[in-house]
């Protein structure tokens, strides 16, 4: 099947915007600037899943993640405050050559398994069936993977009680001297 040059020119428009997004997600200095930049990343992709006959896993980005994982984060980032003063030095030691390290691990992994078990060959029983895509994850999530799909909803519980926790602490109060600096007295 031949691809238009239309087809071809939305596609690079949108990957443009969706990789211009998630640069600005890495570089941005202001933390809500950078949630903002990821919902745009995710929507991009969203178009992406759409121009490629895909509405459910467009539909599951845009709720799941755009919808709902994105206001977390802005959430937590309007509930903890976050100020633009904050000390960036490293607080531990070899931090940033350790995440690289697993970063690279990571893609060498990643690799590694697209090698191994991307054959990307489309299932025969579920085209003989004539089956419906939505049929067949619901099917494969709460029948095979019930457990892991359940597993899973412990670490957001633990996030969101961490967010809480951490939005409830006690703060120390503000002398007299700072708050004159800050201007706000």
């Amino acid at each position: 099947m031949k691809t238009s040059w239309p087809d071809i020119l939305f596609f690079a428009i949108v990957c443009g915007i969706a990789l211009g997004a998630a640069l600005r997600v890495v570089l941005s200095k202001n933390a809500v600037h950078s949630a903002l930049m990821l919902a745009l990343t995710l929507f991009s992709v969203a178009v992406i899943f759409i121009a490629q006959s895909a509405p459910f896993l467009a539909a599951v980005q845009m709720i799941v993640y755009a919808g709902a994982v994105v206001v977390l984060f802005l959430f937590v980032i309007m509930l903890l405050g976050v100020d633009k003063n904050e000390d960036l030095r490293e607080t531990l030691r070899g931090q940033r050559p350790a995440a690289l390290g697993l970063a690279l691990l990571f893609a060498v992994g990643t690799v590694g398994v697209i090698r191994l078990y991307g054959s990307g060959a489309p299932q025969a029983e579920a085209i003989a069936l004539g089956a419906d895509n939505v049929q067949l994850i619901a099917d494969a999530l709460f029948t095979t993977y019930l457990y892991a799909f359940e597993i899973t909803a412990a670490p957001l519980l633990v996030a969101a009680i961490a967010a809480v926790v951490l939005a409830k602490r006690e703060r120390p109060a503000k002398s007299l001297s700072e708050s004159r600096e800050d201007g706000s007295a």
